[in-house]
């Protein structure tokens, strides 16, 4: 899988070649995912996307649907790469994991606006709140989404702190579900290649 830095259908393999390749690198992309997921609590676990994780993405969903039109294949690129960082952000996917369906009904419940209050917070700046859900609205009056797409949008004092090697925390201030985690070093390492 080459990294250009844009998607196009030209940068895209093949359903043949992709379907060689993954046999051979499915497992380094299961750990690059794996890598750039951090636990926040028990129930919250937010994957940060990378050109990587979404071109893997993409090729997944040829693959499983057979796709090879062009305008099919644009349709995926057009659906995924809003989720690609673009310099000055981190951008993740965020999921509430709960194991049974009654706790998860009723959490959804009382988490609704969490999205909102997932934030960044590089070492020796103010917390950076998630933009979240700029495609549409993932929760209504009931409950909140499972799975919600957020942005941690950076200026440039806090893209040079990033890159200088800064802690940085991820949390939520959500009344119920305060947290909050150091991210971890290789994880941040990863992240930080985002920034440029």
């Amino acid at each position: 899988m080459q990294l250009t830095g844009h998607i196009t259908p030209e940068s895209l393999m093949t359903l043949e070649a992709y379907t060689k390749w993954r046999k051979v690198h499915k497992p380094e992309i299961i750990a690059h995912r794996k890598l750039r997921s951090v636990q926040l609590g028990d129930h919250v676990n937010l994957q940060f996307e990378s050109e990587t994780t979404i071109r893997y993405q993409i090729q997944e969903m040829l693959r499983i649907e057979k796709i090879f039109e062009e305008e099919g294949i644009q349709d995926e690129i057009e659906a995924y790469a809003p989720l690609l960082p673009e310099g000055s952000n981190w951008k993740g996917t965020m999921m509430l994991e709960y194991t049974d369906i009654n706790e998860r009904k009723r959490e959804l419940a009382r988490l609704i606006g969490i999205e909102d209050r997932m934030f960044v917070e590089v070492e020796g700046h103010a917390r950076v709140y998630a933009i979240a859900d700029e495609d549409l609205d993932r929760e209504n009056e009931e409950k909140t989404s499972a799975v919600h797409f957020v942005r941690f949008e950076f200026n440039a004092a806090m893209c040079a702190a990033i890159k200088a090697g800064a802690s940085v925390k991820l949390g939520c201030d959500h009344t119920n579900y305060p947290s909050h985690i150091e991210i971890p070093a290789n994880t941040l390492a990863s992240l930080a290649g985002d920034i440029r």
